[in-house]
């Protein structure tokens, strides 16, 4: 079950791969159905907030008419950063599965674990791993064509 929810968050990260975004993408599924979807906008809308995580958490609260997405499933293709990370803990989300770790900004275990390390008033289960091989492989050719374009300019 966990695959074909992450499938859908790599589609979302190809929608960002296309338009020259860091390829990350997200689900948030509610009783087995996906209630909302997104991908990393940040270069798109010029808004360091616009992470796949957080346009999520929007669409899904919107959805359901309430911040609390109690019950809720996040599915995402990069550990979440520190800012996601609160937004994730802040909106109730009971799980999130996560694709790949980011060794560089993660807040789920890899750099520090805001979800399980911290006694905030909601803990937030973490599986990383899911489908991992897939989601590290669209971000090192993201980089790796970046860096190519970054040579020619």
């Amino acid at each position: 079950m966990e695959n074909k929810f992450m499938k859908e968050a790599l589609k979302e990260a190809q929608k960002a791969y296309d338009k020259l975004e860091v390829p990350v993408g997200c689900v948030i599924v509610k009783d087995g159905k996906i209630i909302a979807r997104a991908h990393n906008q940040k270069e798109t809308k010029l808004d360091t907030t616009k992470h796949a995580e957080i346009l999520a958490i929007q669409k899904a609260s919107k959805k359901l008419n309430s911040w609390r997405l109690l019950d809720c499933e996040m599915y995402v293709t990069l550990e979440p950063c520190p800012m996601c990370a609160g937004a994730i803990i802040n909106s109730r989300i009971k799980k999130v599965y996560i694709g790949t770790k980011d060794e560089k900004t993660g807040a789920c275990g890899s750099k520090l674990n805001l979800l399980e390390d911290y006694t905030f008033n909601h803990k937030v289960e973490i599986e990383t791993g899911i489908m991992k091989n897939e989601c590290e492989e669209i971000l090192k050719k993201f980089f790796k064509e970046l860096r190519k374009i970054k040579k020619l300019n």
